[in-house]
């Protein structure tokens, strides 16, 4: 479960390799339904496979109430016990799909 510990600064989600890839999903899930932005940020082999499982989980979560989500890795040099360590950070944003695009009145189909 995610809680405090687990949170970085704003909407920032620490996943480390014993996150449990579910409860990180559903987290994603729920702040991409309530519009806010999500990133994850991951050290190590380990913590970045969590991360990458909780990212595809939370389209399993999503798809089905029409979103869709896109993920944008990049990278982020982070201190860690005065110790200087490269994290994954991934984006997480939500892409519009071709069937949950709006239709107006004058949209006809032929």
């Amino acid at each position: 479960m995610l809680d405090n510990e687990h949170k970085a600064d704003g909407s920032c989600l620490k996943v480390s390799s014993k996150s449990s890839p579910a409860s990180v999903a559903g987290a994603i899930a729920g702040m991409v339904k309530d519009g806010v932005t999500v990133e994850l940020q991951s050290v190590g082999a380990g913590a970045v496979n969590q991360a990458v499982k909780a990212i595809a989980i939370s389209r399993g979560f999503l798809s089905p109430v029409g979103i869709e989500i896109a993920c944008i890795p990049s990278f982020a040099d982070i201190v860690i016990d005065g110790e200087y360590r490269t994290a994954i950070r991934f984006a997480i944003e939500p892409r519009i799909t071709h069937g949950a695009a709006l239709h107006t009145e004058s949209d006809e189909l032929v």
